[in-house]
């Protein structure tokens, strides 16, 4: 049986979503949990709440310490036009290496993503177009410093699970957006956006603003 919201509901709901700003620490996850495993192997299931924002240690040393994945909230529906933009600083001693864990001979990144309520994580059939990642052009290597992301909803070059973009599956991408159940960062690499990233020496992740307008 299929619900629906009268428009000025529905219209109303997309307005307050456009306008969000982080949530508090606690109603982050790191993740993601599939089946009852958390993949974000040797990390605390939250962030820690700094100020502004929140903050994570990246393990450190090797695969074998852990690997950070996805860091996530639960949002509800988002409006297809609203523009996400997060400031974030990464703090680590000279010389400290980002690996991606799956693929350690490429850069590590973090990028934007978001994802359908009712995600099975298979990428078979429907779910090909549940999860949808930001745009090539944003996405950030990992390396010291203070770096901003932003990026628009309706650009036409949002990835799906397989590959396909926004643009070519513009009904997709609308249904997911209608039925968003979380959004945030992925930490992997180019070819890999949320299959984890640990450093070579102890460095520390800080988010300084994330929100939605």
């Amino acid at each position: 049986m299929h619900r629906l919201l009268s428009v000025p509901l529905a219209v109303a709901t997309l307005c307050a979503t456009a306008a969000m700003a982080a949530p508090e620490a606690y109603r982050w996850e790191i993740g993601p949990i599939i089946r009852g495993k958390n993949y974000s192997q040797g990390m605390p299931l939250h962030p820690r709440p700094a100020r502004g924002g929140w903050q994570f240690d990246f393990p450190a040393g090797s695969a074998v310490a852990g690997h950070v994945h996805y860091v996530t909230f639960r949002s509800g529906p988002i409006a297809p036009d609203a523009r996400i933009s997060v400031r974030y600083r990464i703090d680590a001693p000279p010389g400290t290496r980002f690996v991606p864990q799956e693929s350690p001979g490429r850069p590590a990144t973090v990028s934007l993503y978001f994802q359908r309520r009712g995600d099975n994580w298979s990428a078979k059939g429907r779910f090909e177009h549940y999860r949808w990642y930001a745009p090539a052009a944003t996405v950030r290597p990992l390396a010291t410093g203070e770096q901003e992301i932003s990026v628009r909803l309706d650009d036409p070059s949002w990835i799906s699970v397989l590959g396909k973009t926004s643009g070519a599956t513009p009904e997709a991408i609308a249904a997911a957006l209608a039925d968003v159940d979380r959004i945030g960062l992925v930490f992997g690499s180019a070819a890999a956006r949320g299959h984890g990233v640990y450093a070579t020496a102890p460095a520390r992740f800080t988010l300084l603003g994330f929100d939605i307008r």
